[in-house]
């Protein structure tokens, strides 16, 4: 049988174990460049990031901007910050990316799959028919797509009229 190569450059920096030093979900200090911190949206309450290791093309990730790793410590008026832009969202990725649908929810404490849970975060991955086929039965293998850069110029205008 013929070897085959998935060949995907970019996802050397997750593999390596590079990651941010501290927190990738409280905000920086200084405005960071996309290829670094790919933030879509933030206010006073939520932030929106694109995902630089995605499950599918358009992973993105609403947290909280208080740095808190449960979902009861919400305080109401942050909850609803955050389902309104989860909202927002989805109307957006329906709108740009024309996905059939969505995977949206919280993974809660490590076991749970959470890469952070020191930082509560939502996740929405995008999900179009027959996305994954065979990929998902491969060891850990997923199939983006576009570059999460290419994403980000798509999307960020869309989430600037939010503002």
């Amino acid at each position: 049988m013929e070897r085959r190569i998935l060949w995907a450059p970019w996802r050397g920096e997750y593999v390596s174990g590079k990651k941010e030093k501290g927190c990738i979900f409280c905000p920086p200090k200084e405005k960071l460049p996309p290829e670094v911190r790919p933030i879509l949206y933030q206010d006073d309450l939520v932030m929106v990031m694109l995902n630089k290791f995605p499950y599918n093309t358009g992973h993105l990730l609403i947290s909280p901007i208080r740095h808190i790793a449960e979902l009861e410590d919400l305080t109401e008026e942050e909850a609803l910050a955050l389902m309104k832009m989860t909202q927002e969202s989805l109307k957006i990725l329906k709108n740009i990316l024309k996905p059939d649908g969505f995977n949206v929810g919280f993974n809660l404490g490590k076991v749970a799959g959470a890469g952070y849970p020191e930082h509560l975060h939502l996740q929405i991955v995008p999900r179009w028919e027959g996305d994954v086929n065979f990929l998902c039965i491969l060891d850990d293998v997923r199939l983006a797509s576009q570059h999460y850069l290419k994403v980000y110029e798509l999307l960020k205008p869309h989430f600037d009229n939010l503002k």
